[in-house]
Parts: structure tokens; sequence; C-alpha cells
């Protein structure tokens, strides 16, 4: 039996999403065929209203103007602190801990020479020249990775040494145990300890 084109072809622009195979796109879009007209229009509309969104012209977060609600914040911007993480997800969860009142810059990724991604194509250049004229104290919030922390030093080795640059500590989660945790977690947390 096959499927009317019209649901095939949603379920082919769903499968798009990352982790979404064609199994749950079909469930879920057969689940939305049992909408009414209204709700679908609705969803529908909302998916659309995505290509108005911009990029942010000085952290590159989503707006919908020039500057985002973060850029648009003198007082956050005022902070004279920065944090530069490698995508908008790690920009969120950060937010969403509540704890960070400063300013953001989100690279879009990290230097990787095997894929032809470089400082060039990351806008380090910019980023520079954007911590040298409004911050004094940076915080690198990138992953840890090989190419994490090529991109982490040689940030650092473009930054002005007046400025105060700090990486984020990496380690042993809360709650975790540490009989469960691999090793290089282990040398990571006993990197970053802290003095009591």
């Amino acid at each position: 039996m096959e499927l009317p084109s019209r649901i095939q072809n949603a379920i082919d622009s769903f499968s798009r999403i990352p982790g979404v195979g064609s199994k749950t796109a079909m469930r879920q879009i057969l689940q939305m065929c049992s909408w009414d007209d209204r709700d679908i229009q609705e969803f529908g509309n909302t998916i659309s209203e995505l290509t108005s969104l911009v990029r942010c012209r000085l952290c590159g977060f989503y707006s919908e103007e020039e500057l985002c609600s973060v850029c648009s914040n003198t007082k956050r911007m005022s902070n004279g602190v920065i944090c530069i993480v490698e995508s908008i997800s790690d920009c969120l969860a950060i937010e969403k801990s509540e704890t960070f009142n400063g300013a953001y810059h989100i690279l879009g990724g990290v230097m990787n020479p095997l894929m032809g991604i470089g400082p060039d194509e990351l806008g380090i250049d910019k980023l520079v020249k954007r911590i040298a004229e409004n911050f004094n104290s940076v915080i690198l919030a990138i992953n840890p990775s090989v190419e994490g922390d090529a991109t982490c030093s040689y940030i650092k080795d473009h930054i002005p040494d007046e400025i105060n640059v700090d990486r984020i500590g990496f380690g042993i989660p809360m709650g975790g145990s540490l009989e469960y945790v691999d090793a290089l977690t282990i040398s990571k947390a006993l990197e970053n300890r802290k003095k009591m």
C-alpha cells in the first residue's frame, strides 16, 4: 500500500531533522493528519516564520532584529565578560543555568583542518577585535576535544595579554560516582580542581 504523495512528502521533510528517522517521521505525520485544519495551519505557519529569522550581527544567535535579546541588553553588554561557545545549543544550555550574566559569541564550530575549517571560517579575527574593543574577561566554553582544545589555544594566543582568559572546568558531573567515570574525565577533573 502506498501513502498519498502529500503524506510521503511531509514524512521526507520531517526526516531531515537530525535524530528523526523515517519511522518516527511517519508516526508524527500520521498523528498530525488527525489534527483539525486550524492546528495544522498554525503548525505550518510557525515553521514558515522561521525563514524570517536573522543572525545577531554581534554574537551569531538567532534573532528577529539586528541584535538578539542579550546583545541589546546594555547591562549584560557593559558587564565586561564574554563567553565564547561552539554552538547555539551550548549558549542555550549556559543560559538555562541562570549563572552567567555577560555577552556571548557563537563560533558555529571548532577549528578542524581536515574538514577545511580554520580561523577564517569561524571569524576569529572579527571575534578578537570585538573582545579587544569591549571586554576585559573571556570565558572559553568550548567542548573538550582535540579540535576544541586547539580552537581555545588559538583564540587565547590572539587575545591581548591584558584580557583575562578562563576556560570552563570539566570533570565529574554532580551526583556522579568515581567508579563509573572514565579515565579522561577523571584526568580533566584533577586538572580543573579548585582550592577550598
